[in-house]
Formats: structure tokens, C-alpha cells, sequence
């Protein structure tokens, strides 16, 4: 059943066609039946009859075009005299198809025919009731059909458009959510980017520096290789909890509770500059100003920025180079200075914010990330006379 529901749906004209040919047969069968009537007669109700009953046929495929047809027809059936037929059901069904599908201004022509139709068949072909009362109640009668079929129509018609609506409002939402989903997928895959290189970077190459320091020394001078080979397994740990956090981050739910190791911040500065230190940097480190809590995003930011400042000085810098970090506190911002005295960066690095070819200067990239996210400011660049030099300002109040 649901197959052959399905087929109907699929082929209206077909639906239509078929209750148009019955239409005709009973057409024809009254035009035999009307014998009496001259043979002009019976020949314009059988043209009229098959005009009516092709309208029926194509009212979903040309409805605007059907209805000026039933209108000829209508008009025909005025002109000549054929009284009403069998076929006239016609009528009722462009009507109904036109308020429903077709254009506004058919739907409107088609109104005013509606309620006008009964008033014209009574006055062409009066009814033969004395009184005027009965009349108008008669026309009335008849106008009601035709109004109905139209108000059908015309529900059919908001119902169709609301529907629409409603569809197109949920897609629009569905597109909407996906936005949002690869937004968010985007923002959390840099994010991520970012603490693994800050994390993966800054460990990595102080473990590098200190294998290949103790393996320099190792038979000269045993005591400096077993410091290196410390430091390598110091670095190594602190590593592995930085990487733990992180995927504790990523595994838990919003509810989940679980403890991490916590995030590092301005307070932890102190310990990163002994271990670039420790692994052959000279760093000078100065903290300006009243030192106050801050958001935990500035305080993330703000370490993170000194620890890739202080890898690239150790990577790129060269031999014998050096390093400042400066904090200072004021009332509205802290201000960080980070320089080096090395050969610094090159300059598609710094300049066009998207790295070399080859990879290099995607730590950059990720500062001035953490720095749009707290709403701060950077400025990096060679420093005047050599070396290399990141200027720093993030808000002390969270950003609106």
C-alpha cells in the first residue's frame, strides 16, 4: 500500500488524468442523455465538457494556465446558453489547486471567480423561484463549495510555507552547529599545538644541549657528564608531567574531578630560569613593580612566553649568547622584555606570522596566539645593535 501511495505522489498528472477521463465519461454519457436538445447544444457542452476535464487533467502542471482556461470555458457556457454540466466539478477543483500552488495573482482570480460564479449561473440561468429571499439563499448555497474549496487552498498553501520554513530554519541551524563544531574543533587542535610545542620544545632541547655537553666531557671530566645526565633526567620528568597533564586535560570530562599537575604560571619562572641555566644559558632575571595575582590564563601565558623565548635564544642564538627577562607590574598591564645578544631570527619568522617553509617560527605563531586569547599585545623583531627582542603586554583585569 505505501508503494502504491508513493507512486501516486510521484506522478500527480497521472492521478489527475485518470479522474479526468472518468469525468469525461460522465460527460459524455450526459450529453446522450440530453437528446432532446438540439444538436448545436449538445455539441458546446461536449467542447466545454473536454475543455473542463483537460483543466482537470493539468491543474498541477499548469495551474495558472488551466485556470484562464476554465475561465474561457465558464464564459463559453454563458455565451451559448449550455447550462451547467457534469464537468463543471472542474471548477471547484482549479480553484482549490490554484489557491493552494499557483501564483498570488491566480489565487486571487481565482477568489473573485469563486464567489462570483454561483451569483452568475442564477442570474444566466434563473432557478424559477418567486421569491427573492429564496433566491439569494439559493446562490449562496452554491457560492459556498467554492469558497471552501478555496480557503482549503489557500491552508494548504500556509501549511506548505510554514513547513518550508521550518525546514529551512532547521538546516540553517544544522549548517550553524557544524560552523561551530569545526570552530571549536580548529581552536582546540591549536590549542593543543601550542602546549605541545611549548612543552615538547622547551624540554627537548635542553635534554639535547646537556647529552651532547656530557658526552663532550664524559671521559675529561666524569663529575660535569653525571650533572649533565641529571639535568637530562630532571628535564625529562618535568616533561613527563606537563605531558600527563595535558592528556589528563584532553581525557577528562567536565565533571570528572580528576587532579593534575597544575598549570605553571609567574610563580614557576624562577625554576625555569635556573634550569636554562642549568643547561648552559646565562640569564638575567628581574622582576619591576608591586608582583600581584593574576588569571590563570595570564599567568599560563606569561610562562609560556618566556619559556619559548628562552628556547629559540638557546637554538638560534649561537655560542657565548646571553639573555634578559624582565618583568614589570603596573596598574592596568604587566609588561614583559625578553632580549638576547645572538644572531637572532630570520626574518620570514617574525614578519608575515606564518612560519618558515620549513616549519621553523611556529613558536612565534603560538604567542601571538596566547596573546589575542588574554587580549594582550606583542612586538617582536631584531634588537638594535644584535641579538633578538620580544616586547610583551598582557592585561592584568580579564578581557571583555
Amino acid at each position: 500500500m505505501q508503494r502504491l501511495y508513493d507512486f501516486l505522489r510521484r506522478h500527480p498528472t497521472g492521478v489527475d488524468s485518470f479522474w479526468a477521463v472518468l469525468l469525461l465519461g460522465m460527460s459524455a454519457l450526459q450529453v446522450v442523455a440530453e437528446s432532446t436538445h438540439p444538436y448545436r447544444m449538445r455539441l458546446a457542452m461536449a467542447g466545454i465538457s473536454g475543455l473542463l476535464c483537460l483543466v482537470w487533467a493539468l491543474r498541477r502542471r499548469y495551474p495558472e494556465k488551466m485556470l484562464l482556461l476554465a475561465i474561457a470555458a465558464g464564459v463559453a457556457q454563458l455565451a451559448l446558453d449550455t447550462q451547467v454540466v457534469v464537468a463543471d466539478f472542474a471548477m471547484l477543483m482549479i480553484v482549490y489547486t490554484v489557491a493552494s500552488c499557483g501564483a498570488r495573482w491566480a489565487s486571487r482570480v481565482a477568489l473573485v471567480g469563486a464567489l462570483s460564479a454561483a451569483t452568475l449561473a442564477d442570474w444566466r440561468w434563473p432557478s424559477g423561484v418567486d421569491s427573492s429571499g429564496n433566491r439569494i439563499v439559493s446562490v449562496v448555497f452554491l457560492t459556498v463549495p467554492f469558497a471552501l474549496a478555496w480557503v482549503i487552498g489557500d491552508s494548504v498553501r500556509t501549511r506548505r510555507a510554514y513547513y518550508a520554513q521550518l525546514e529551512e530554519r532547521a538546516e540553517r541551524l544544522h549548517r550553524e552547529r557544524e560552523a561551530q563544531a569545526k570552530a571549536a574543533v580548529a581552536a582546540e587542535r591549536a590549542r593543543i599545538a601550542r602546549e605541545l610545542h611549548d612543552v615538547v620544545a622547551h624540554n627537548v632541547s635542553v635534554m639535547v644541549v646537556q647529552a651532547d655537553g656530557a658526552a663532550y666531557v664524559l671521559d675529561s671530566s666524569p663529575d660535569q657528564a653525571k650533572q649533565a645526565l641529571g639535568t637530562i633526567s630532571q628535564t625529562g620528568r618535568l616533561a613527563l608531567a606537563e605531558m600527563r597533564r595535558l592528556l589528563g586535560l584532553l581525557r577528562a570530562s567536565d565533571d570528572s574531578g580528576g587532579e593534575y599537575v597544575p598549570q605553571p604560571g609567574v610563580d614557576q619562572l624562577g625554576d625555569l630560569i635556573e634550569q636554562v641555566r642549568g643547561a648552559g644559558l646565562p640569564v638575567d632575571f628581574a622582576v619591576a613593580g608591586r608582583p600581584r595575582p593574576l588569571s590563570s590564563g595570564v599567568e599560563l601565558t606569561a610562562y609560556r612566553i618566556v619559556q619559548e623565548a628562552l628556547t629559540n635564544t638557546r637554538k638560534h642564538g649561537g655560542p657565548d649568547v646571553s639573555a634578559t627577562v624582565q618583568l614589570t607590574y603596573g596598574d592596568a598591564e604587566l609588561r614583559m622584555l625578553i632580549e638576547d645578544d645572538g644572531r637572532g631570527a630570520q626574518r620570514e619568522h617574525y614578519e608575515d606570522g606564518a612560519g618558515g617553509a620549513d616549519g621553523l617560527g611556529q613558536g612565534l605563531i603560538g604567542m601571538r596566539e596566547r596573546i589575542a586569547m588574554v587580549g594582550g599585545t606583542i612586538d617582536t623583531g631584531p634588537r638594535p645593535g644584535g641579538g633578538f627582542r620580544i616586547a610583551a603586554a598582557l592585561p592584568l583585569k580579564p578581557a571583555r
